[in-house]
């Protein structure tokens, strides 16, 4: 469920900017090429984006008679091979919870999902910007509601940074209420000699290195949908009932970074909100509209278990179209994109707005066909691309990518995943390094602006906790740091302190290409629109 049905200062413009100046990149590096081409097919992109945004009928992702639905059901995917799926030793108990879940309630709903697909669109173009985190993979021992808020209120305040350093519309979506399930590199791991099964997250066999709760447990599904469900609840709760009012600003900031130079940083530009919020009231502006009182925030996770996700997929009485309503927002995963996999063919049906993870293995032909395959009639806001490289490959490999998207016409919003392509070992421990996590973030301006393409979102791993698993940022984290507060259910996430740095320096490179844009477009003779 889309957790505020009203736009927010973190909602969506209906104006969108000029397109930045195309250029190319050759071998990796930027060259000023300019491609009026290229450039005419962005103000076509807008076009569409911006009808989608404000025609029910134009956001849909495709009919219900669509062709390549003719073969389809949310079962299809049971004909083609599906990897990393757990093996159950007792399948009757899997179908009796399948079956139960199937009984359960949805946890959102199809309309919340065609509303972030129009958000989705417009940060397609240009006119918002997308910002998805949350932790790595969630844990039924680490749930409560305090943990929830925090990592909450850390998204709001990025978003506020961004939105207000950047002068962009910011989407927010949590990588939370179903992040359960992890894909594994093996599918058993060793410790002193003894051989188990890999963990595979809390949905489906247990973290303690035991033989007993190493074996999938189907009950662990309905103990997961009803996290899910309390989640959610927080969640809506927390952006419909006035905790992300504007003018609360002040009070988002965690106590363990009231001394930090994030915190410092942060709190100034609450301040200069919270007079801007007092200017518009004393103007006139209600602070208790819902626009000021109000936000929108939606979920996703990676759509990997897949008798989980059938369970929870409902036809939708006022299109006919199926949705995954586990999630507003699922993606795919680097090891699970095959195109003739059980992931992609589930996928392709549902009509949620959709992400596929891509690594510097994607062959732009490749990427080409499946976006065809996922997004059969090119509908903004359908499907984002989410590149996760390291900086160098980035660099290197990314530009063929845009280059193939672009001269293919399709449509997608592009969003970077600095952290998982990052990952190390140190001391013993998984970390990921501050300096390399920002390197892949400016990488990936870097390109789009080469390209004349638009960067359309971040998606990071993160916690509200005052952890020490990240080195380096503000918080001078070191490698000596890592086992003091190593608390990680999986891989290593950004404390808020970093977290709110990449929010400040995101907003810096957003400030910039707008910049650029509005000067671009000046020197073309052409009034820019605003957000």
């Amino acid at each position: 469920m889309q957790v505020a049905p009203r736009a927010s200062v973190a909602g969506v413009a209906n104006r969108a900017p000029m397109a930045a100046v195309p250029q190319r990149c050759q071998g990796g590096r930027v060259s000023p090429l300019v491609s009026a081409r290229a450039n005419s097919r962005m103000a076509g992109l807008r076009l569409n984006a911006l009808s989608s945004q404000n025609s029910p009928q134009a956001i849909k992702p495709f009919g219900a008679d669509a062709e390549h639905l003719k073969e389809w059901m949310p079962d299809s995917w049971r004909g083609r091979t599906a990897l990393q799926q757990p093996e159950y030793p007792d399948e009757a108990a899997l179908k009796n919870v399948v079956k139960e879940i199937e009984s359960l309630p949805p946890l959102v709903f199809a309309g919340e999902c065609r509303n972030l697909q129009a958000r989705l669109a417009a940060a397609a173009t240009g006119d918002a910007f997308v910002l998805q985190g949350g932790d790595c993979a969630e844990a039924f021992s680490q749930f409560s509601a305090n943990r929830i808020r925090d990592s909450y209120r850390v998204l709001l305040q990025m978003a506020v940074v961004m939105t207000f350093g950047g002068a962009v519309p910011v989407v927010k979506m949590g990588r939370m209420a179903g992040q359960f399930a992890k894909p594994r590199s093996a599918g058993s791991e060793t410790v002193d000699g003894v051989e188990l099964p890999s963990y595979r997250g809390d949905i489906i066999n247990g973290a303690e290195f035991t033989a007993e709760a190493r074996v999938p447990d189907p009950s662990r599904l309905v103990t997961a949908y009803n996290q899910c469900a309390a989640t959610l609840n927080l969640l809506r709760g927390f952006s419909s009932g006035g905790y992300a009012a504007l003018n609360r600003v002040l009070t988002w900031e965690l106590d363990f970074m009231s001394n930090s130079a994030e915190g410092h940083k942060y709190a100034d530009l609450a301040q200069r909100v919270e007079e801007a919020t007092e200017f518009m009231n004393a103007c006139g502006m209600d602070l208790d509209n819902p626009l000021m009182r109000e936000t929108e925030f939606y979920t996703g996770h990676e759509c990997l278990l897949l008798d989980y996700e059938q369970a929870l997929t409902r036809e939708d009485s006022t299109t006919g179209l199926w949705y995954d309503c586990s999630a507003h927002f699922l993606w795919c995963g680097e090891r699970t994109r095959q195109l003739d996999g059980a992931h992609i063919e589930f996928l392709k049906g549902i009509g949620n707005p959709l992400g596929v993870k891509v690594s510097n293995k994607m062959d732009p032909s490749e990427l080409v066909s499946m976006i065809s395959m996922l997004n059969p009639n090119n509908v903004p806001g359908r499907l984002a691309i989410v590149v996760r490289m390291g900086a160098d490959n980035l660099r290197e490999k990314l530009p063929a990518l845009i280059e193939a998207v672009q001269n293919a016409g399709q449509v997608v919003t592009w969003i970077c995943d600095p952290v998982h392509g990052n990952t190390e070992t140190c001391n013993g421990f998984k970390t990921r390094r501050f300096d390399n996590i920002q390197a892949e973030i400016e990488a990936f301006f870097d390109v789009h602006i080469a390209m004349g393409s638009v960067p359309g979102g971040i998606h990071v791993e993160m916690t509200g906790d005052n952890v020490t698993e990240c080195i380096g940022g503000g918080s001078s984290v070191s490698a000596d740091d890592l086992n003091s507060r190593y608390h990680t259910h999986c891989d290593p996430r950004l404390n808020a302190e970093q977290a709110l740095e990449v929010a400040f320096y995101v907003a810096s490179r957003l400030r910039e290409r707008k910049k650029k844009v509005e000067e671009e477009a000046k020197k073309n003779g052409a009034t820019p629109a605003t957000n």
